[in-house]
C-alpha cells in the first residue's frame, strides 16, 4: 500500500468519526425543526381562538347593550305614562303595568347577558395568554435550532447543550400552556 493511499483511509476513517460524532446533533435539529413546527402551529391555532373569541364576547355585549337600550327606553315611557295627563287613565295604567312586566323580566336577563359577556372576555384573554406563550416556546426553540447548528459548523459540543437548553426552556413554555387558567 503506497503512503498517499494510507493517508487517505486515514482521512477517510477520520471524516467517517466526525461524522458519526455529528449523528445526534443532526438528529437533535431535525427533533428541534419538528418542534418548531409544532409550536408554530399551535400559536397560531390559539390566536386564531381568541379572535374567534373576541367576536363572539363582542356579540355578547352587543346583545347586552341592545337590551339595556330597550329596557331604559321602557323605563323612560313608564315614567312618562306617570306624569303626563292622558285622557284614558285606564290604558295608561295598562301599559305602564305591562312596561313592568317587561321590566321584572329583562332585569334579571340583563345579568345573564353580562354575565357571559363576561365569560367570553375571560377566554379571550386565556387564549391570548396561550397564544403569547407558544410564541415565546417558538423563539426558544428556534434560538436552539440555531445554536445547535452551529456545531456543525465548529464541532464544538458545546453549542449543542446551549442549543439544548434552550430548546429545554421552549418546551417548558410551551408546557406552561397547560397550567394556565
Amino acid at each position: 500500500m503506497e503512503a498517499n493511499e494510507t493517508q487517505e483511509l486515514q482521512e477517510h476513517a477520520e471524516h467517517g468519526a466526525h461524522e458519526s460524532a455529528m449523528r445526534p446533533v443532526a438528529f437533535t435539529m431535525a427533533v428541534l425543526a419538528v418542534l418548531v413546527a409544532i409550536s408554530t402551529v399551535l400559536g397560531h391555532r390559539a390566536h386564531t381562538e381568541a379572535i374567534l373569541d373576541q367576536n363572539r364576547a363582542t356579540d355578547q355585549w352587543n346583545e347586552y347593550q341592545a337590551k339595556k337600550i330597550r329596557a331604559y327606553n321602557t323605563q323612560l315611557a313608564s315614567e312618562m305614562l306617570k306624569v303626563v295627563q292622558l285622557a284614558d287613565k285606564k290604558q295608561a295604567d295598562k301599559i305602564a303595568e305591562d312596561y313592568r312586566t317587561h321590566q321584572d323580566k329583562w332585569t334579571p336577563e340583563l345579568k345573564e347577558e353580562q354575565e357571559k359577556a363576561e365569560a367570553l372576555a375571560s377566554k379571550v384573554e386565556q387564549a391570548e395568554a396561550r397564544g403569547t406563550r407558544f410564541d415565546f416556546s417558538e423563539t426558544l426553540l428556534e434560538i436552539g435550532l440555531v445554536i445547535t447548528s452551529v456545531t456543525l459548523l465548529t464541532k464544538r459540543r458545546s453549542y449543542w447543550y446551549a442549543g439544548l437548553a434552550a430548546a429545554a426552556a421552549g418546551i417548558i413554555a410551551a408546557a406552561s400552556t397547560l397550567i394556565l387558567k
